[in-house]
């Protein structure tokens, strides 16, 4: 049974800093290309940021370029989303989500598994 278990969400002023990590299981998570995304209420899930499985390209959406950073450790089975400069428009449920084709879509119908979400709110 796969698990994506996301930690680290919280409430922070704008232009601080929180990092989310997400836990996974039951798959050979090397394997896999790991994304977040981000969803507000009423709005689709949004791309954030995706990492391939072999770790050799990151790719961001253009709204958080240059402030977020996406990490993974092989040997954990964790992949991380460093988020500096907080915006109150990156306020969202944080979800990451792993790619069984590995190439780091930012489509989210490419993934194959979701976690349950981080709350993430930034106050202006």
């Amino acid at each position: 049974q796969v698990q994506l278990v996301e930690s680290g969400g919280g409430l922070v002023q704008a232009g601080g800093s929180l990092r989310l990590s997400c836990a996974a299981s039951g798959l050979t998570f090397s394997k896999y290309a790991m994304g977040w995304f981000r969803q507000t209420p009423g709005k689709e899930r949004e791309f954030v940021a995706a990492y391939t499985w072999n770790g050799g390209s990151a790719y961001y959406a253009d709204s958080v370029k240059g402030r977020f950073t996406i990490s993974r450790d092989n040997a954990k089975n964790t992949v991380y989303l460093q988020m500096n400069s907080l915006k109150p428009e990156d306020t969202a449920v944080y979800y990451c989500a792993a790619d069984a084709v590995g190439d780091g879509s930012r489509l989210s119908l490419k993934y194959d598994y979701w976690g349950q979400g981080t709350q993430v709110t930034v106050s202006s």
